[in-house]
């Protein structure tokens, strides 16, 4: 059985200087979630090794969460998790981020970057039933994590390794020359 730890976390604590992955799903015990949220839970230590720490929050309770960390993976369930689970049982969280579906009082798959200095940096939200890509949000964070430190800019498909673009008119043409 996976060792629970249920405990409030201290969201501004647990994540000041680091980038941050908070990421919404929509309910506990469903399809496309526990996808997302394994993938990002069995890449967690690839994040923290760049210095970003990965949250999952729902409108479920903690105690729901526990019931679906017990579950076996091979049941639908979630096993053990490398990253914390938030129950905003309130709504409130949902809401402040602009992802709760009112109608249905459940959240969209919203999903936030938040840099090392709490600045947000990207936005996506998901409609319901199409998950999010763990390799894409691991690729944006190396991304802006480059040009914060070296002041250059990535193109669209951008990886570690490949060429940058200076913004400068002229600068800029050494980039493009290569295309």
């Amino acid at each position: 059985m996976p060792k629970i730890n249920a405990s409030l976390i201290h969201f501004h604590l647990c994540v000041s200087g680091k980038y941050v992955i908070f990421f919404f799903y929509p309910l506990d015990f469903t399809f496309v979630c526990p996808t997302e949220i394994v993938a990002f839970s069995d890449r967690a230590e690839e994040f923290r090794k760049i210095g970003c720490e990965v949250i999952g929050c729902s409108i479920d309770s903690h105690f729901s969460h526990l019931a679906w960390i017990n579950t076996p993976r091979k049941q639908g369930g979630l096993g053990s998790m490398n990253i914390p689970l938030v129950a905003d049982l309130t709504k409130s969280i949902s809401r402040d981020y602009g992802v709760l579906k009112e109608d249905d009082g459940i959240a969209y798959r919203g999903l936030f970057v938040i840099d090392d200095k709490g600045i947000l940096r990207q936005i996506t939200i998901n409609d319901l039933p199409v998950g999010r890509s763990v390799d894409e949000t691991l690729r944006l964070v190396q991304a802006f994590q480059f040009t914060d430190k070296h002041g250059e800019v990535c193109p669209a498909g951008w990886k570690p390794g490949s060429d940058t673009i200076v913004p400068d008119v002229e600068k800029s043409k050494a980039f493009f020359s290569k295309q």
